[in-house]
């Protein structure tokens, strides 16, 4: 096929040459007769002596003296067999140009634009004419003169150089516009795609075009940015001649012939250059791009471009609105150029172009369309694969497994940034169980993205692949760390099977231990970059933690999905390219910037409603445009989950929630609900900010130093604090095994106090609240050591009682704060537990004097600055800025470091009714 093709080019560029050949003689005869005939005259001249007469400046004295001459007779004799000999070479032209036109521009090709215009063309776009239409010429003839069709290659044929004349620029337009109805109306919609470039316009570039540009059939470049169109087609350039080496072949039009079939489109990309100079690096990328275009099925039209191309060309210089010099015929025939197109019909074809072509495409495709005929019959062992859009029909896919383990996402507020994570989720869920991938769902910032896909008020159903869900997480960077830990950890898990196998991924894992668990896991991050927006341990943590995931987890099945709205200003990234290295498949949403290689800008022309999948690492070569259909509007999204749900729900437990604008609940906390008398109660205090559903609490054994301190002035969160410590330990404590002991100074919170010591005492156990907490303090500091009956010790405000517990009685050795210092050292060994609410740290030193800080085992600090509690976390620089809804936690006993929480919700009005 390739000889045939090759043949069929020399035969086209032997017609093309004889017929210049002939055209050239023709309007070189008459030069060359005139010449001769000059020659003749001075030879006779020298003969005869006589006084040489010119024939082009002859006047009437002149000629009739001549005329006399005895030579006279014997040239224009010779005159007249050169000009014989002139008509009958020329004979041959015109018959020679109109045979080669019809034979190389058939239909719409050369053919007047009533007999085609509007109809839309059916050829399959396998082969392309070789010349096309732009006007004719006339030439004087020996009877009558001769007129013929005037017609250019293009295609695979030539690029096409047009130079203006002043105030052409409607001709130049007419003269583009119409070329590109008659490419257009030659082949099937789909076959062509035009690229339109203007240095001086922003808008309005061949405006009766514009019914296409709601179509993959025309894209506008914005003037600035040329280098944005040079990136696409070097990258269309690359992708060709790499798939035809694989093949074989040295061009696209014998990867045509080969297959029998259109693999790619042809593109026309139209530049103005308005005359002016390109940046000297600008011009160079179109000299590189023009010299592989033809090869690649690419054709440039330059309209004033200053630069000379190194290949094959044809020009059309225009000598005023209505003609032309063109390089096809010669240097001295002027051309007449056709009309332009009426502007109402070319609007109306253009529209019918449009119009076919979102037909054949289908329409308008919906998100079902993406969604296989049967769920989850896919493995994931090798690879997750699946159609996240359209183009021209046809469904692009991204592909996540070892050759693109990472995906990188970008796109500004209001591109479809979100719509497309639908888009995607919703397509691997369709194709893969539960039992072959799992997904972990994070949205920072105040986002509430993946809410829907966990059960709510109004809908009960879930995303059976998703296992973890957080929303919301607006200030909680410490979700996002603990995310981290526990793929790391998993990343341990599955490297040590592994390593028990024998084996270095997944697919093999999964060979040699069918028994096992191991399906895919898909992290989505969507505004990753707030998890590193902080100078602090949670952004050098999560920095470390990512870069070791991001090049470890390929192997073994773990995936990234980092989503951002602008990914440039990532401090914890700059000279760490680890991750970003590792996320080779890129996608830009429409405007997005950065996301892509520097040099590919393909996203800013990118319409609304589309992305560019890029497998290759942004390089420019990897583009490929997706239109992606609506997936997250009501009730679109929803149709799928409940067909997942309804299959899987019985065999897979629903998502983790984590929701960073509610505060949890107690009563329906695990944690809370499975307590049960125990020898070792637990105070819990909050939730801990985890992948798993897991509280904070503090064991409370005979042990130094086992007492709780809340340190802060936030009322609200310290009344929280204090009631679940409480009600967490009276759920552990048998009745009548311990005695709670409460103290409010503070009038505002007496109400909640009192609430909570009336639900103590429902719940069977000894809840007194006093009013002399000194009296009370003397008393249990002085029973200590023969009470047989376990104490906790409830103290709200305990800054507001230091003047009372400072007092003394007359004839009392010890005040009533020197027996509290006592049960704070001396308690918690006899069962005697302190839980203190202090509105400050300067306040609680008060409190414990110069016996240090030993006797706070444990603390939960609310608005107070991190500097302040240094010397209650074992002397670690201790970073917190405070945030409402959140609490700092340390146990000198189980922590290395201080751990934020989130304090339960505390109902108002528990008792009510």
């Amino acid at each position: 096929m390739g000889s045939k093709a090759s043949e069929q080019r020399n035969r086209v560029a032997t017609a093309l040459e004889r017929v210049r050949h002939q055209i050239g003689l023709v309007l070189g005869a008459a030069a060359g007769a005139r010449r001769e005939a000059e020659a003749e005259l001075a030879k006779l001249e020298l003969e005869q002596h006589i006084v040489r007469v010119g024939m082009n400046n002859s006047t009437s004295e002149q000629y009739t003296e001549w005329s006399r001459h005895p030579a006279a007779n014997e040239v224009f004799g010779r005159l007249g067999s050169i000009r014989g000999q002139f008509y009958a070479e020329w004979e041959a032209g015109p018959n020679g140009l109109r045979e080669l036109v019809a034979g190389n521009a058939p239909g719409p090709a050369s053919q007047q634009a009533g007999n085609w215009l509007g109809r839309v063309g059916g050829n399959p776009g396998i082969t392309a004419p070789g010349l096309w239409r732009v006007g004719s010429a006339t030439v004087p003839g020996q009877d009558v003169p001769r007129t013929f069709d005037v017609a250019v290659p293009l295609l695979d044929e030539s690029h096409l150089s047009i130079r203006s004349a002043p105030k052409t620029r409607d001709a130049v337009d007419g003269i583009v516009q119409n070329l590109l109805m008659r490419i257009l109306s030659t082949f099937e919609p789909g076959a062509v795609r035009i690229h339109l470039w203007d240095v001086g316009q922003l808008t309005a570039i061949l405006p009766d075009l514009y019914p296409l540009s709601r179509t993959s059939a025309l894209t506008l470049y914005d003037p600035g940015r040329l280098e944005d169109l040079l990136d696409e087609l070097a990258g269309h350039i690359r992708r060709i001649h790499a798939t035809g080496m694989q093949a074989g072949h040295t061009s696209l039009r014998e990867i045509r012939r080969a297959s029998g079939q259109r693999v790619e489109p042809f593109r026309v990309a139209v530049l103005y250059g308005n005359g002016e100079t390109l940046e000297p690096e600008r011009a160079r990328e179109l000299k590189r791009v023009a010299t592989g275009a033809l090869a690649a099925g690419i054709c440039l039209i330059l309209i004033d471009v200053p630069t000379m191309l190194s290949t094959s060309v044809e020009s059309l210089s225009l000598h005023d609105d209505r003609h032309a010099i063109s390089s096809m015929t010669g240097p001295d025939l002027l051309v007449d150029l056709d009309p332009p197109m009426p502007s109402g019909q070319v609007i109306r074809a253009a529209g019918r172009i449009a119009e076919a072509l979102i037909a054949k495409q289908g329409g308008p495709r919906a998100f079902a369309d993406l969604l296989p005929t049967e769920l989850g019959k896919e493995s994931s062992a090798r690879e997750l694969r699946a159609p996240v859009g359209f183009f021209e029909g046809e469904a692009v896919e991204v592909v996540i497994g070892d050759a693109s383990p990472h995906v990188l996402i970008g796109g500004p507020s209001g591109s479809g940034k979100t719509n497309f994570l639908y888009s995607l989720l919703g397509s691997f869920a369709a194709r893969y169980s539960p039992d072959e991938l799992a997904l972990y769902l994070l949205d920072f910032k105040e986002g509430v993205s993946f809410a829907g896909l966990a059960p709510g008020r109004r809908d009960a159903s879930w995303l059976p692949h998703a296992k973890l869900i957080g929303v919301n997480v607006n200030t909680d960077r410490e979700f996002g760390l603990a995310l981290l830990r526990f793929l790391a950890e998993e990343l341990r898990r599955r490297s040590a099977a592994a390593k028990l196998h024998e084996v270095t991924n997944l697919a093999d894992l999964r060979e040699q231990d069918p028994g096992g668990h191991w399906p895919r896991i898909v992290a989505v991050i969507d505004e990753f970059q707030y998890l590193f927006a902080g100078r602090d341990g949670v952004t050098a943590t999560a920095t470390q933690l990512l870069e070791d995931i991001a090049r470890r987890g390929r192997s073994q099945g773990i995936h990234l999905v980092l989503a951002s709205q602008d990914v440039a200003g990532i401090e914890a990234f700059w000279g760490k390219p680890a991750v970003f290295e590792q996320c080779t498949l890129r996608i830009a949403m429409p405007k997005a910037r950065r996301v892509l290689s520097e040099t590919n800008n393909a996203a800013v022309s990118a319409p609304k409603w589309h992305a560019v999948i890029n497998h290759d690492s942004g390089v420019a070569h990897g583009n490929q445009l997706a239109h992606v259909p609506d997936a997250s509007s009501r009730d679109v999204f929803n149709k799928l989950q409940h067909r997942l749900w309804e299959r899987y729900s019985e065999s897979f437990k629903r998502p983790r929630l984590f929701d960073g604008a509610h505060s949890p609940v107690l009563e329906q906390f695990p944690a809370f609900t499975d307590l049960k008398p125990t020898s070792r109660p637990r105070a819990l205090l909050g939730q801990s900010i985890d992948v798993g559903e897991a509280a904070c609490g503090v064991d409370l054994p005979k042990a130094p130093g086992r007492n709780i301190a809340v340190l802060g002035a936030a009322t609200a969160e310290a009344l929280s604090i204090m009631d679940s410590a409480a009600r967490s330990l009276a759920k552990q404590y048998a009745h009548d095994s311990v005695e709670f002991v409460l103290s409010c100074p503070i009038e505002a919170s007496f109400p909640a106090v009192a609430e909570l010591a009336e639900r103590l005492s429902q719940e069977g156990h000894a809840a007194t609240l006093v009013d002399d907490l000194p009296g009370r303090v003397i008393d249990i500091a002085e029973k200590l050591s023969t009470s047989d009956k376990a104490k906790v010790l409830l103290l709200y405000g305990v800054d507001a009682s230091i003047p009372a517990l400072e007092a003394k009685a007359p004839g009392q050795l010890k005040s009533g704060l020197d027996q509290l210092r006592v049960l704070l050292k001396q308690g918690p060994t006899h069962g005697v537990h302190i839980i203190g609410w202090w509105r400050s740290i300067a306040r609680l030193k008060d409190t414990l004097g110069f016996a240090g800080t030993d006797d706070i085992g444990s603390w939960a600090a609310l608005d107070v600055q991190g500097n302040e509690l240094a010397p209650f976390a074992a002397g670690q620089v201790v970073h917190w800025s405070p945030r409402p809804g959140r609490a700092l936690f340390f146990d000198r006993t189980t922590h290395g470091a201080p751990e934020v929480i989130i304090p339960f919700q505390r109902p108002e009005g528990l008792l009510d009714g």
